[in-house]
């Protein structure tokens, strides 16, 4: 049983958490998802997944955190906060190709533009941990932001510039209604170009695979 204030919680390092956290100390974990979440939330938001909601892409960073926590060592890694920005670009990129490879599962027909809250359960127990070796090598990233990146200039290439505005702003979070307001634009106009973005990026994505 830890008798630790939330006050004392906040002044911990990552690190510090982490031992912690090894011990069982769930409030500890709690701590270290909020730290990080405006991280997660800025890294999800420079990719586009389309037909799948911002909180899908959200998840699958918070997973990537999770992953980071259980498989952190001190004694391969001096820093969590780079071992956990690797976690969870990884898993984003990860997610975003796989979508792509497997049309089957929900974050389908994804690319990378730019290259919900953690969840406590059973499911995440399951996740297999990243390869710490591979996370060691930084080449598969960069090859696969270098395929992304490629990914993303076709498909603005292939963009209206009235297309591109809206696709911006939604890239921000922002809803249809408020793109519409700040294009100086329809709602209906704002909905049809996020139709025509998807139906190109379709068949840009199935061209590439």
């Amino acid at each position: 049983m830890f008798s630790i204030n939330e006050n004392e919680y906040t002044q911990m390092t990552d690190e510090k958490l982490i031992e912690n956290i090894k011990n069982d100390d769930h409030v500890a974990l709690d701590c270290l998802m909020k730290r990080y979440n405006d991280i997660v939330n800025m890294k999800a938001n420079k990719f586009f997944m389309i037909g799948a909601e911002k909180e899908d892409i959200v998840q699958e960073g918070m997973i990537g955190l999770y992953k980071a926590v259980k498989s952190f060592d001190t004694e391969k890694q001096n820093s969590f906060k780079t071992f956990a920005n690797m976690c969870i670009e990884r898993q984003l990129i990860t997610a975003v190709k796989n979508s792509n490879r497997q049309k089957h599962i929900p974050l389908n027909s994804s690319v990378s533009l730019n290259a919900a809250a953690y969840d406590d359960n059973e499911d995440v127990d399951k996740i297999d941990i990243l390869d710490i070796k591979a996370l060691d090598d930084p080449s598969d990233i960069i090859a696969e932001r270098e395929y992304f990146e490629s990914m993303e200039n076709k498909i603005k290439e292939a963009l209206s510039k009235f297309e591109l505005q809206v696709l911006h702003e939604y890239e921000k979070g922002k809803s249809y209604a408020d793109i519409a307001a700040k294009l100086n634009a329809k709602v209906k106009s704002v909905d049809t170009a996020i139709q025509r973005i998807r139906k190109k990026a379709n068949k840009i994505k199935d061209v590439e695979y």
